[in-house]
């Protein structure tokens, strides 16, 4: 059996959730979600999704989480997001609160990246092909 992506699921813990959303809303063009929690998750966990296909193979998706006890920033996992052209994506970062860590770089045949931080002092990669 061939296996694929092992990735799921991530999550980027934030201080402030609405500030983050407008962040990752503005800097991605796209529309996070709230879902209802579960009853066995604590009242202390709100959650806004990115936009998914549960039923797709080999893709992940994820959420921004604010819960208390768990500080935003400072962790060493760097979640990439997908791109056409990172550049375009890095040029909506500042304007949203955030900062760019390091411009568009090539990677030689495996593409381009950006590395920047979030509104909540998060790491994020954006990586194109172009």
């Amino acid at each position: 059996m061939k296996k694929g992506n092992p990735v799921v699921w991530f999550e980027i813990y934030v201080d402030d959730l609405e500030r983050a959303q407008k962040f990752y809303e503005t800097v991605f063009d796209l529309k996070l979600v709230e879902m209802p929690m579960p009853e066995s998750v604590d009242d202390d966990m709100k959650m806004l999704f990115f936009p998914s296909d549960m039923e797709s193979k080999n893709t992940a998706s994820g959420a921004i989480v604010q819960m208390e006890g768990f500080k935003a920033g400072g962790s060493s996992t760097i979640v990439y997001f997908m791109s056409e052209d990172c550049s375009i994506e890095a040029s909506r970062v500042k304007k949203a609160g955030g900062e760019i860590f390091q411009p568009k770089t090539s990677l030689g045949e495996f593409g381009f990246m950006v590395l920047a931080t979030d509104t909540e002092g998060n790491m994020i990669g954006i990586h194109s092909m172009a």
